[in-house]
């Protein structure tokens, strides 16, 4: 049941199972059933539309950096959308947990050029300066602290600027997922995940808050909603 906002459970005491150890073939059937929510839930418009306007800027490649990759179906739609505009990219996607490079790299084309990288993002250690950071339900699985730190992270490294499309903590996205997931018959760390990952998400105070923590200015950010269910943090820089 969605808790009442006086008895909102704290982010840090809600688990989902795709964080736990789990054998390569179950998290491979997870992230497969995953990209086909992110298909169907419009997840890679926000991310996307964010980037047409370095599109304009005509710099040279653009290096960009997918925090959290998982499956990699991020970037390979930003490899698809960059080739369809003639704009050079170089495509980085790096995760903590190993089965998400393995898995990445089954489901890609031989002809791709995305990079996929097993590391933290604190431990990253690009060979070409990063442009744009960018990430896709990845902030909700990480504690307060750490999305602060992330936020700091994002802002010493990036460029040109940096991206969060994650989830917006709501009853009716909530009770929706549940009966998607159920009625599509997905897999059940995707059916029990999804509705820990709203509960576990985000409203505009909550990111205010973190960009204080951060130190940086929130008038130098932007926060907006985008249907269904996101909440999107983007920073230009100049």
């Amino acid at each position: 049941m969605w808790p009442e906002a006086d008895s909102f459970l704290r982010r840090a005491e809600l688990t989902e199972w795709m964080d736990e150890p789990c054998s390569y073939a179950e998290f491979r059937a997870c992230l497969r059933d995953l990209t086909q929510v992110n298909r169907i839930v419009l997840s890679y418009r926000p991310t996307l539309r964010w980037l047409e306007q370095f599109a304009l800027r005509g710099r040279g490649p653009l290096h960009i950096v997918d925090v959290g990759s998982g499956a990699g179906d991020m970037l390979r739609r930003i490899e698809a959308w960059a080739r369809k505009r003639g704009i050079a990219v170089r495509l980085t996607g790096i995760d903590l947990n190993p089965h998400a490079a393995q898995a990445a790299r089954e489901f890609t084309s031989s002809d791709s050029r995305i990079e996929w990288t097993t590391c933290g993002a604190f431990e990253y250690r690009p060979r070409v300066a990063i442009d744009l950071v960018i990430s896709s339900l990845f902030t909700h699985h990480l504690a307060d602290a750490e999305i602060v730190s992330f936020l700091r992270w994002m802002e010493r490294t990036a460029a040109q600027g940096w991206f969060i499309n994650d989830l917006y903590r709501a009853r009716v996205p909530y009770h929706a997922f549940r009966l998607l997931a159920y009625g599509m018959r997905w897999h059940r760390f995707v059916r029990h995940d999804g509705p820990v990952s709203i509960l576990r998400s985000f409203r505009e105070d909550d990111w205010l808050h973190y960009a204080q923590q951060a130190g940086l200015n929130a008038d130098t950010m932007q926060i907006a909603g985008a249907w269904p269910g996101r909440l999107c943090v983007a920073r230009v820089k100049a």
